[in-house]
């Protein structure tokens, strides 16, 4: 793609460039409303349920969403549907002509299209997700009437960090002054409150300021005196995807004046929103997953997900990564649940090798006879393969792992 050859760096965080292009193309004051979301884990979850829910309501909903897992209009959905290659040259174009001598990066590119896509639609509210961090992320470019941050774990640490307070820090920069900033991490660092405080947002807390109630066969989102029961479990699989969901209600309940929902609207969002590989599940036998897992919180989540959801068989894992990635601390919480490991190389430039991957593999204290594949297809043939009826075939590690196989499947 032409665009990913415009700016010397793949990865240029900053406001100033995306910005500057915004104002040329009048777009930085959009006509919508905007619910921006971050957080290492979770943000997608949580925009296609917020996004599900007000559609539901009938409102007229643009979601931008990154990356993609196999085509790039997946990053825009406009009331719905995905964008269209005729929209997104359209838009890059006026982008190009509006952008002068300023290098935008591939990213900026993405979130400029979608911001054109969305005003030309006349869409009633945005819901946009962060791509990397937050403070200095082009998505930060617009204000947000709600911000939500969904979880703070280790990730993406040649950028933002390599603790939790550092990482903290840059996503709680999508909070405004005066406006809701909803905190969806149980144990969030302490940056958090105290950057929420700097900025003058109004910090909604989990556990503190809205809250979740289970039962065995529903749940309950509450806040103060105001309460949804008997709520279906999100179609999205994992419990954790409720601490998605109460996010997504604690943000509708503070945009109900301009968007009121329904106890309805509320129910058929939830079971209705769906979104490709996270802990998706294809029809058939063996039972085969998918879940872009890429960072020690996400493979926590996902072990504790397999756990829950226990099979008579074997666990069988195809995995690759990139190299930049923490790949220990994503193996060592699936070391005790998957029972033969395929690790493939990722043919892309930030790709691992399966050599590298084995040697983690060894350093986690996996012993046994380990394979490595020139590519994550054929270990998949190799897993399916081996595989007996009651066993399990998961794939995990990277948004290019799960995507290469849905496209092969033509899950497209």
């Amino acid at each position: 793609m032409w665009i990913e050859t415009l700016h010397p760096r793949s990865i240029e965080l900053g406001l100033d460039r995306v910005q500057a292009v915004l104002d040329n193309m009048g777009l930085r004051r959009p006509p919508y409303n905007v619910i921006s979301i971050t957080g290492t884990n979770g943000k997608g979850s949580t925009t296609v349920m917020c996004e599900t829910i007000l559609r539901h309501a009938g409102f007229k909903v643009g979601a931008y969403t990154s990356p993609h897992l196999i085509h790039y209009n997946e990053r825009i959905r406009l009331d719905g549907r995905t964008a269209t290659d005729i929209e997104l040259c359209d838009a890059f174009e006026r982008i190009d002509a509006a952008r002068g001598n300023v290098p935008l990066t591939y990213f900026e590119f993405g979130t400029v299209a979608a911001l054109v896509l969305f005003h030309a639609s006349k869409i009633d509210i945005a819901v946009l997700e962060v791509g990397m961090g937050g403070r200095l992320d082009a998505v930060n470019a617009i204000d947000p009437d709600v911000a939500i941050l969904t979880a703070v774990d280790i990730d993406h640490t040649s950028w933002l960090g390599h603790t939790r307070e550092a990482i903290g820090r840059e996503k709680a920069g999508i909070f405004r002054h005066g406006r809701p900033a909803i905190c969806g991490d149980p144990s969030p660092p302490k940056i958090v409150a105290a950057e929420a405080a700097r900025l003058g947002a109004n910090l909604l807390q989990i556990d503190r300021d809205f809250r979740i109630e289970r039962t065995p066969t529903d749940w309950t989102w509450r806040m103060g005196e105001q309460l949804r029961s008997g709520l279906p479990h999100p179609s999205l699989r994992g419990d954790y995807q409720l601490y998605n969901a109460a996010c997504a209600l604690t943000a509708l309940e503070m945009l109900h004046p301009r968007f009121p929902v329904t106890q309805a609207d509320v129910r058929a969002g939830l079971l209705s929103g769906v979104i490709p590989g996270r802990f998706q599940v294809l029809p058939g036998r063996p039972v085969r997953v998918l879940d872009v897992a890429h960072n020690a919180q996400a493979a926590r989540s996902l072990a504790a997900t397999l756990k829950q959801q226990a099979i008579p068989g074997r666990t069988l894992a195809v995995f690759g990564m990139l190299k930049d990635k923490d790949i220990a601390a994503v193996i060592g919480p699936l070391t005790n649940v998957v029972d033969r490991w395929y690790p493939a190389t990722l043919n892309v430039p930030r790709g691992a090798t399966s050599a590298q991957l084995i040697e983690s593999l060894a350093a986690a204290g996996v012993m046994a006879e380990t394979q490595g594949f020139d590519d994550v297809r054929r270990a998949y043939a190799a897993a399916l393969a081996d595989a007996g009826e009651q066993d399990r075939v998961v794939i995990f590690g990277s948004f290019h792992t799960v995507g290469d196989i849905l496209a092969a499947l033509g899950k497209n």
